[in-house]
């Protein structure tokens, strides 16, 4: 399978989980008997778990990339094992990139990719909580 076919199906998978997450956290806060509180941690958490999980989906393509993709290597003064691409994946995502991990060959184009989509669902997950306070606290700061 070649790295633009991979790319687009963690792209779609991903923002499928998002999309997912975003819906349930939509209805949730919709309750009207859930405290604006209660409502605005669950949605705050419940984001950071759908990261977390899309972190995790492209730390699996990295881990089984080598032997079943065979589109590059990741260099670095750690052992390539989960954890590390587990640890990758989130500096990637978040577009934090310390550089002690480092990809080779068609890798580089799949983590570029995951760090354009970590900005997008980060963006629409910020956009989202915005829109959500503004429906559980009026503009005086008072909750509903």
């Amino acid at each position: 399978m070649n790295v633009a076919a991979i790319c687009l199906i963690l792209l779609l998978g991903t923002t499928v989980l998002h999309y997912e997450a975003l819906t349930f956290a939509s209805r949730f806060i919709a309750r009207p008997r859930i405290h604006p509180r209660v409502a605005v941690l669950v949605l705050i958490l419940g984001l950071a778990c759908a990261h977390c999980a899309e972190m995790a989906v492209y730390a699996i393509a990295y881990y089984l990339e080598r032997p079943h993709f065979g589109l590059g290597a990741a260099t670095g003064t750690f052992p390539l094992a989960f954890s590390s691409y587990l640890y990758f994946s989130a500096e990637t995502y978040t577009s934090l990139g310390f550089g002690d991990l480092v990809p080779k060959d068609g890798l580089r184009f799949l983590a570029g990719i995951e760090a354009l989509n970590g900005l997008l669902l980060i963006g629409w997950s910020g956009s989202f909580i915005f829109l959500a306070m503004q429906k559980v606290w009026n503009l005086n700061g008072n909750s509903r």
